[in-house]
Parts: C-alpha cells; structure tokens; sequence
C-alpha cells in the first residue's frame, strides 16, 4: 500500500524545512528538494508519526534513514546542478535518493543490504522516483562502468576514503563522505587535478557503519 500525500503532510515538511534553514542550511534548491519529497513514505509505519521530526529513525536491516538536517548538510556540500551525475553509496530507504532526483540529477545507487536493496527498487519508481541504476554491491569499489562522477554522497560512516571513489570523480568533483569509527568527521574532497585533491571539513556527525563486501 501506498500512501497519500496529504496537506498535513505537506504542512508538516514545511515545518521542517523551516527549522533546517534555522540551523544554517542556505541552498535554496536543496531546502525546496526537502519541502517536496514526502518522507513519511520512506518510514516503517510505527515512524510515520515522527516523519517530520529532524530526526533519524530506524529502516530495518540495522540502518537508519538519515536526520533531515543531516540529509540536507550533505546535499548542500555536494553543489548539484541539475543534469550532474551523481553516485550514491547507500541507498538506504530511499530517501536522499528522492533528494538528489528532485535536484535533477541523474543518480546511480549503491546498496549493500540485500533486504533494503530489494524494497527500495521496488518502492521508487511506485512513489515517482527513478534513479539511472541501482544496484546491490559493494559501496568501497563504487560503480566504476558508469564513472566519472560530478559528485559521490556516502550515507554511512566510512573509516577510511575509498580510493575507487577518488578516483571516480571527475575533475572538479566533490565527494562527500563522513570519516571515522564511532563519531565521524563530515569531509568534503574535490578533484583539483588527476592526483590532486582538496580537503574541508565540517564537523562531527553521527553514522551507521560503512559495510563492506556484499554478500551477491
């Protein structure tokens, strides 16, 4: 079952989108992108309440769907213009999938958990949403065929920078990626040159674990 989009709903999210650009989100198309994709649809239904709470809630398989503010953080960092090509590694629910698709880009997706994998393939294209590829993989080797890349977005914590990802992007390429065990540093690489890479960073955040090696 498939549920409505209702003017609550939409009332809802633009509550949150109100408190996200309070805490410091600036980018105009992203804060619309979230005032568009109804996240309630993307939550086992005892969370449907708390949809549009910024908050990160549990989607099975151990995972969770990312805090709003978090979602946002990210895509902002990113810098999507519309036509980008853009890699996922971690599909999750879906639902930062639906972001970076109402921003227009042209999205492939990375899933390691088989359960998620299969529901969200599923789930998508049912509420409008059709990424270019999904597949069920390996996020640390990323989707080299379809490379490069005008940005990668990591939606868990990784220990470390995959190189294959680095080497994915395009030249003047932005990865995003929250680095570390336990608490991860949010980090932003940009591709200056063929080995030649820029780094920022932005503060502490909190991720499920990268996991590697899929179980095809």
């Amino acid at each position: 079952m498939i549920l409505k989009d209702l003017p609550k709903h939409k009332g809802l999210r633009n509550q949150l989108v109100n408190t996200i650009e309070r805490k410091g989100i600036k980018n105009k198309n992203v804060l619309e992108a979230l005032s568009k994709v109804p996240r309630h649809m993307f939550m086992d239904s005892g969370f449907m309440d708390f949809a549009y709470q910024d908050k990160p809630f549990p989607i099975g398989a151990d995972q969770t769907i990312s805090q709003p503010y978090t979602v946002a953080f990210q895509t902002e960092l990113l810098e999507v213009k519309s036509g980008d090509k853009i890699l996922e590694i971690g599909t999750g629910s879906g639902y930062q999938t639906a972001i970076l698709i109402e921003l227009n880009a042209v999205v492939y997706s990375v899933e390691r958990q088989k359960e998620l994998y299969t529901k969200t393939k599923i789930f998508l294209p049912k509420v409008g949403y059709v990424p270019k590829k999904l597949i069920f993989g390996d996020g640390y080797i990323g989707m080299k065929e379809n490379a490069p890349f005008d940005g990668i977005i990591v939606t868990a914590g990784a220990p470390f920078v995959p190189k294959p990802l680095l080497s994915q992007l395009k030249i003047g390429g932005r990865l995003v990626i929250p680095v570390g065990e336990g608490t991860q540093i949010m980090t932003l690489y940009i591709r200056k040159g063929e080995k030649n890479f820029e780094k920022h960073e932005f503060g502490d955040f909190r991720f499920v674990p990268m996991l590697k090696d899929s179980n095809k």
